[in-house]
């Protein structure tokens, strides 16, 4: 649906980006992630059309954007940091005004306003003046406007920002909804919320491209151990020396205290050794049960984290 090759965008002697590739596939979403200043807006801008690139190809569902740029931006909604609302306009007339923008006939747009009320949840508040809705109902509104015409792209730029917990959440629930008939890319600085919608994400640092592929992916390529949380039964110190003791375990510490004789761990291992039926056959024997194990990967902000300060120290 997006290909990108050797994207390259120079100010002067600074390379904002510096020759980056990658695709997103239909109904994919993609979780683009970095810095301030790495290249994420940059980037973004191009695929849209504001900016042009130095050099290297952007198409979107087939259409190259140097070329044929009219068709590309009928195949893309965007909804910037600041959606461009106008204050002053009702919701109706607002959205009425963007399908004007788009040359999309009223027939269509009739049923097609309807339907994208009902999906964003504005359509109680449709005849309210823009300026008099609250935060979350603005950035719906937002959401609205990039889905006019029904573009099979999606570009989102920071949508939940500002906005409280219940909030956040509703908007995720959003993107996920949207992602089963879009193709969606979402910037964001709230890591949990690209970890909880994102099928895969793209991390820019410096202008380059860092890494690309599942949060899953990534975490477990990133360390060379295994994490696991397990809830015991039984004394501590015993418990801790049967663990610590079997071949492969490299860390251990108790988390937390569950009840008398209960106890929360987290076990690290050799990534190559599993560990666990050691563990369970030598706690069984002596009368120390297993009562939950779960495992626990690299969280994205520690993937982030590793990934854009190690090659900060690398430049150095």
């Amino acid at each position: 649906m997006i290909e990108i090759q050797n994207l390259t965008k120079e100010y002067g002697r600074i390379k904002a980006i510096d020759n980056i590739s990658f695709n997103v596939e239909k109904g994919e979403i993609l979780g683009f992630l970095g810095p301030n200043g790495a290249g994420k807006t940059t980037t973004m801008n191009i695929i849209t059309g504001f900016i042009s690139s130095t050099s290297g190809v952007v198409k979107v569902a087939g259409f190259d954007i140097l070329e044929d740029p009219v068709e590309v931006k009928k195949h893309i909604g965007y909804l910037p940091e600041q959606p461009p609302l106008y204050p002053d306009m009702t919701v109706n007339e607002y959205l009425d005004f963007c399908a004007n923008l788009k040359k999309i006939p009223s027939k269509k747009w009739k049923s097609q306003k309807k339907d994208i009320m009902e999906l964003v949840k504005v359509t109680h508040v449709s005849h309210r003046l823009i300026k008099n809705l609250s935060k979350g109902y603005k950035q719906r509104v937002g959401f609205a406007q990039a889905m006019v015409g029904s573009p099979e792209v999606l570009i989102l730029d920071e949508p939940t920002v500002g906005l409280d917990p219940k909030q956040i959440m509703e908007i995720r629930n959003l993107i996920k909804l949207l992602g089963k008939k879009h193709t969606v890319i979402l910037s964001s600085h709230i890591l949990p919320e690209v970890s909880a919608v994102c099928d895969r994400v793209v991390i820019i640092n410096r202008g380059k491209i860092a890494a690309i592929d599942t949060p899953d992916n990534l975490s477990k390529s990133l360390t060379d151990f295994s994490r696991f949380t397990v809830t015991i039964e039984g004394p501590e110190n015993k418990v801790k020396n049967i663990i610590s003791n079997i071949y492969g375990v490299k860390y251990l510490k108790t988390s937390s205290r569950i009840k008398d004789n209960e106890y929360s761990y987290i076990v690290e291992a050799d990534k190559n050794i599993d560990v666990r039926k050691s563990m369970f056959y030598q706690l069984a024997q002596q009368g120390m049960p297993i009562l939950e194990l779960k495992s626990l990967n690299l969280s994205l902000e520690e993937v982030f984290l590793q990934l854009t300060t190690s090659e900060e120290k690398e430049a150095v």
